[in-house]
């Protein structure tokens, strides 16, 4: 089962002026094969090439642009300046919108879940809000940056923790339009009586409860004993890595968690009414909306190139 690990950001929770500092913790390991390509001659790593698909020329990485499709073989190319400029702002806090009905959302909208523990002695606000939640069985909807990527997310008690779980965007979540699906009810369906009885006893044979280290990964087991087995038999091979040339730059930006924190409650206003004054004001605007986001040094390209390249975000940035 994935446990917790290393913090991989750390922020606060807000709602109204109440702030709780938090640390963010992984609650999901990809336990998937991973496969590398070698050279079956030479048993060296196969990597990538940038590859005109038209000349089948490589091409330096200066000479690529971005550009986006809006129409078939037709786009727009967007500078590195254009995309700087409408970023999302960090401001390291976890910005609760509302309250809703913990069945409110569809399990279809949930992607990635985080832990999230307490830090700064934050225990006391972090378990009131955990037991308001559990009392009233409300889960928080928020918004919040995870290496420049702006996420909907909801924050919801699960035992003695809060998970954050990331969820997808309402335009991202495919539609029933098109699909054959039958009348809702058993007499839309043509469902009789008996066989409704029979499947209820079916379901009330096979009943369990929740054990998710009784499910493993069929696949993953069978490919590693046969790694295990070639191991065992001295059949292997060493690859050997190329040395890549040390990245230019300085590391991650280091950012003062206390000034941050302190700052985010300065004024009045609640994420929902910030929210509502952000679109009124335009999308520009709301991209910058928070105190913090306007006091914070706008990054070149390049400088952003290096600070992606930081571990400390890393595994973060794999995960958004």
């Amino acid at each position: 089962m994935a446990t917790g690990s290393r913090t991989l950001w750390k922020g606060a929770i807000t709602f109204g002026l109440i702030h709780i500092p938090v640390g963010l913790h992984t609650a999901s390991t990809d336990q998937g094969v991973d496969f590398d390509w070698l050279d079956r001659r030479t048993m060296d790593p196969v990597g990538y090439k940038r590859i005109n698909k038209k000349t089948g020329k490589e091409i330096d990485k200066d000479d690529i642009v971005k550009g986006v499709a809006y129409e078939d073989g037709k786009y727009v190319v967007i500078s590195a300046e254009e995309i700087e400029e409408v970023y999302p702002r960090t401001t390291q806090t976890i910005e609760l919108q509302c309250f809703i009905d913990a069945n409110e959302i569809p399990f279809v909208y949930l992607e990635r879940p985080y832990y999230v523990a307490p830090i700064n002695k934050g225990q006391k606000v972090y378990a009131l809000l955990r037991e308001v939640l559990i009392k009233t069985g409300k889960v928080g909807l928020a918004k919040v940056v995870l290496a420049t990527k702006q996420h909907l997310a909801v924050l919801v008690p699960s035992g003695p923790a809060l998970v954050l779980n990331l969820l997808r965007w309402g335009d991202e979540v495919k539609t029933l339009e098109g699909l054959d699906l039958p009348a809702a009810g058993t007499q839309g369906a043509h469902v009789t009586p008996a066989e409704m009885k029979m499947a209820e006893q079916l379901v009330k044979d096979m009943a369990g409860t929740w054990q998710p280290d009784e499910f493993k990964n069929e696949f993953k087991q069978a490919v590693m004993k046969i790694i295990d087995k070639k191991v065992k038999a001295g059949d292997t091979e060493t690859v050997l890595q190329p040395e890549e040339e040390a990245p230019s730059g300085g590391g991650a930006e280091v950012i003062d968690l206390t000034e941050l924190l302190a700052r985010s409650l300065k004024g009045a206003s609640t994420p929902r009414t910030r929210a509502a004054d952000a679109r009124k004001a335009g999308p520009k605007s709301s991209s910058r909306s928070s105190g913090v986001a306007r006091k914070a040094p706008a990054k070149s390209a390049s400088k952003r190139a290096a600070a992606k390249k930081a571990g400390a975000s890393g595994d973060l940035r794999k995960a958004a």
